[in-house]
């Protein structure tokens, strides 16, 4: 089989290899786990037994890249000094067990400006993401800026506030994932392939398809620039399929990662949807 680097964001429950198994079970070529509990101020170091086993598991498996996504409590653009700093050194940790674990890149949500002007929030993302560069400047990983749907005060649900962020921090390994739910609830159509292909070129024209290193592929819930950030599996949404073929025709070179909810074996039948396309 072709590879369609296609896959899930895995579970690492009872070790971080065990992600490989939910992989080699679902036959996918590429994932995203957490490294640590996404929802605690943990910060651990990789050990080196956790390590070996993750690394040997890899060796074993037909998975060709794996990445991780940060914290969900991590924001860069906090107005509040001690709040910015804890998520600095969030994203050193991170960025640090990535490198620990020869994964390619992490995944960021930028941020949240809350009573600041948007200008002054992406600031505090730039100064941020520049310290984190400085303090892991031996290791290759990328931070992936993942563009939001917009709900509340979160930043990065255009693309100009993307392009804004990574070219003032202007280095190659800042990136971004594209999430096709995000895109679609903060007013991206992606419904046909016309309206796909013009989202793409405006994404080309502000940030560089260049810098495009990843896609979260999720159906959205909600109706397009509803600004809210409801995942629905492939098909069951009002994306329609339409998105999906394009992302996988495309951009098939990139890795593409399904974030939906587990139960009922749902991320066999949506791997069997999109696989069809």
């Amino acid at each position: 089989m072709t590879h369609q680097l296609l896959g899930v964001h895995c579970s690492v429950s009872g070790g971080l290899y065990k992600a490989f198994e939910e992989a080699s079970t679902l036959d996918i070529d590429t994932f995203q786990i957490f490294t640590q509990n996404q929802r605690q101020w943990l910060n651990k170091t990789i050990e080196k037994e956790q390590e070996h086993l993750f690394k040997d598991a890899w060796k074993k498996s037909k998975v060709k890249i794996v990445f991780s996504h940060c914290s969900y409590l991590l924001n860069l653009a906090s107005e509040e000094s001690e709040l910015r700093k804890k998520s600095v050194d969030a994203l050193i940790g991170e960025v640090n067990r990535c490198h620990d674990l020869n994964l390619s890149f992490c995944v960021l949500h930028p941020g949240a400006a809350k009573n600041q002007t948007e200008e002054h929030a992406i600031a505090h993302i730039v100064q941020g993401l520049k310290s984190v560069l400085k303090a892991t400047s031996h290791s290759g990983v990328k931070i992936l800026l993942e563009n939001t749907a917009g709900q509340g005060t979160s930043l990065g649900y255009r693309f100009e506030q993307l392009a804004m962020m990574q070219q003032g921090v202007s280095s190659d390994r800042i990136g971004v994932c594209l999430d096709t739910c995000h895109a679609f609830a903060a007013g991206y159509d992606l419904r046909t392939i016309t309206a796909f292909d013009s989202v793409m070129e405006s994404f080309d024209e502000l940030i560089g398809l260049k810098h495009l290193h990843a896609i979260h592929l999720n159906d959205s819930k909600g109706e397009l620039g509803c600004r809210t950030d409801r995942h629905e599996h492939i098909g069951k949404g009002k994306l329609g399929l339409a998105a999906f073929r394009y992302a996988m025709k495309h951009f098939s070179h990139l890795p593409k990662v399904m974030e939906t909810e587990k139960d009922n074996n749902m991320d066999e039948v949506n791997l069997k949807v999109v696989r069809a396309l």
